[in-house]
């Protein structure tokens, strides 16, 4: 992931994600010990924080760029 940053919903979308990801089975990118998956209680969205956090969810945002003056529409008055 690169350094940008990211709106709340963004991270909020990129976090639930990867969560269902986790939750259905995807393995974890990073390496967590049998004492840390019971510390947070095997929840999949702490895993997905976790992953964020360190910047290795394999997830990427496309943010629309505005149309040009030319082809936008004008209001009628």
């Amino acid at each position: 992931m690169e350094t940008e940053e990211y709106t709340k919903y963004e991270k909020a979308r990129m976090i639930g994600s990867r969560a269902l990801q986790i939750a259905t089975g995807a393995p974890f990118l990073i390496k967590l010990s049998d004492e840390d998956l019971s510390k947070i209680n095997y929840n999949p969205i702490e895993i997905a924080k976790m992953e964020f956090s360190k910047g290795i969810i394999p997830l990427a945002i496309k943010r629309p760029l505005p149309a040009p003056k030319s082809k936008r529409k004008s209001a009628v008055v």
